[in-house]
């Protein structure tokens, strides 16, 4: 063997057999999230503390500088790199930390972020986007790992009556296109972040499908639950009313969940605090309200056409961040962990001649996370393991459906809102050319000031109507174009939608 080849061995040889990933919503908006700094400052303990130790870290809502470095602080030993992202007019509330350095970077902004009118609910302010960063973790051309993390779209009324539903369902294609384009470079991928999605809606179904991750919880708990035990999906199911340790182990619940002080009733959240005592919630407490909003995805770097390189699996995953702040007594966001290890079939592979754990019975290859112990199986089942390349046709027409009703909602917004501005101009000039045959002058002060706020008004409303508006609908478009190409290619047909031009007014 040449000196070259064994020095490239070696270095090899120093490329991780396993990689711990957390992800994390930490509920940091400034002047709003109770006991904000007290919470970080546990958040980054907690990081640092972790067991098993993390490598790469996503966070979300992490707003402010000043949050992202007190996170850093506890966590720069196990975690030297980071990055903070800043996107829109609040920041983007992104950051990545990892253990190996970030070559490269970037904020990819989304085109369908909510409304600037729904000022009060802020999406569209902080300039909702993926994070991405590309890790190398080793020596090798693809020891690489691209990270993408991301905070969808807030859903503010349950599906399918959530009027962001198409904001939200084209952020999911945005970021499965841009783990696809990660994985066809030959990396391994991970997508972390809240999605505010449940397993198996429209978004859900898009990223899973249209890019070659899976969902890291679904994989090793595929019978989990699809929703809230209050949800019609899940009551469809006709399963028994989850316990909150249920819903931890067995459901992935991060969200909504009994356990958590912030999801408590006013009332109940008076009791938390600084030197009063914790109130502990039992495990076999109903939990109603659970969800799983936080996601963890994940790609094998398997190449069939190489098979003796191996792939990374997925070793374990849970809820995590579920002890209380030791002080306050309060969770330590509105939101839990989720965190997970993956471990290359290499390592795998040389311990298995010296155990017998492929003897041990478990499903799906995988090492399975249970209340009690996790066991391995057949490691490469998990690099087999691939999903349909296209949804069902039926699919793409319940979205394309939902893009049709949405554009004549906002069509429809558009006319109102410019509408309101001709109005205003006409209205304007009436209450001057009325200041002329004022009896006093009061009146003519509030026809001047009815003229200057309903002008003012007006030319809000145009321009949100010309311009942000006209900008929405564009986008529609060519979400519509993509899942009409995706809808033809699914049902083995050429595209054949005509170009379709977008009207100005």
């Amino acid at each position: 063997m040449s000196p070259t080849s064994e020095t490239n061995t070696a270095m090899e040889s120093l490329a991780p057999t396993e990689i711990n990933v957390i992800t994390l919503n930490c509920w940091g908006l400034k002047y709003i999230s109770k006991w904000r700094n007290e919470r970080m400052v546990e958040i980054g303990k907690r990081i640092a503390t972790a067991d098993p130790v993390p490598q790469i870290v996503g966070l979300q809502e992490c707003w402010t500088q000043q949050d992202y470095q007190c996170i850093r602080r506890d966590t720069k030993h196990i975690l030297p790199y980071g990055k903070f992202y800043h996107s829109g007019i609040f920041g983007g509330g992104l950051a990545i930390l990892s253990k190996w350095p970030i070559e490269e970077s970037s904020m990819v902004r989304y085109p369908l972020n909510g409304r600037p009118t729904a000022f009060f609910r802020g999406d569209w302010y902080v300039g909702k986007g993926v994070a991405c960063a590309r890790i190398r973790y080793g020596a090798g051309l693809k020891d690489v790992v691209e990270v993408f993390t991301t905070h969808l779209h807030a859903p503010y009324e349950k599906e399918p009556h959530d009027s962001y539903i198409c904001h939200r369902t084209a952020q999911a294609w945005e970021i499965a296109k841009l783990m696809r384009g990660a994985a066809e470079r030959g990396h391994l991928v991970l997508g972390l972040g809240d999605f505010n999605m449940i397993p198996m809606s429209l978004a859900h179904k898009l990223v899973s499908t249209h890019a070659p991750v899976r969902d890291i919880w679904m994989l090793l708990h595929p019978d989990c639950s699809l929703g809230a035990a209050e949800d019609p999906v899940e009551k469809a199911r006709r399963r028994p009313i989850p316990t909150a340790d249920i819903n931890l182990l067995e459901n992935g619940a991060t969200c909504d969940s009994v356990l958590n002080t912030w999801r408590w009733n006013k009332g109940q959240q008076k009791l938390v605090g600084l030197h009063k005592p914790v109130i502990e919630v039992p495990g076999d407490r109903i939990d109603i309200r659970a969800k799983r909003l936080d996601y963890i995805f994940a790609s094998t770097d398997f190449d069939p056409a190489r098979p003796e390189q191996g792939g990374w699996i997925v070793k374990t995953a849970k809820v995590g961040m579920l002890s209380r702040h030791p002080d306050l007594g309060c969770s330590l966001s509105d939101h839990f962990s989720v965190e997970c290890t993956l471990v290359h079939t290499r390592s795998i592979e040389e311990e298995g001649s010296t155990s017998q754990q492929a003897d041990l019975a478990v499903d799906r290859g995988a090492f399975l996370q249970s209340p009690a112990t996790s066991e391995f199986r057949i490691p490469h089942s998990q690099l087999n393991h691939t999903s349909p390349p296209y949804l069902p046709v039926s699919t793409y027409d319940e979205i394309l459906a939902m893009i049709h009703k949405y554009q004549l909602r906002e069509r429809r917004q558009r006319r109102l809102r410019l509408s309101h501005f001709v109005v205003s101009v006409f209205v304007s000039i009436g209450c001057f050319i009325a200041v002329w045959w004022s009896p006093r002058n009061f009146v003519a002060f509030i026809l001047i000031l009815l003229s200057t706020l309903g002008l003012f008004a007006g030319v809000i409303d145009g321009l949100i109507g010309g311009l942000f508006v006209g900008s929405e609908i564009r986008a529609l478009k060519e979400f519509e174009w993509e899942i009409c190409n995706a809808r033809a290619a699914a049902g083995g047909e050429a595209n054949v939608l005509q170009e379709e031009g977008v009207k100005d007014w």
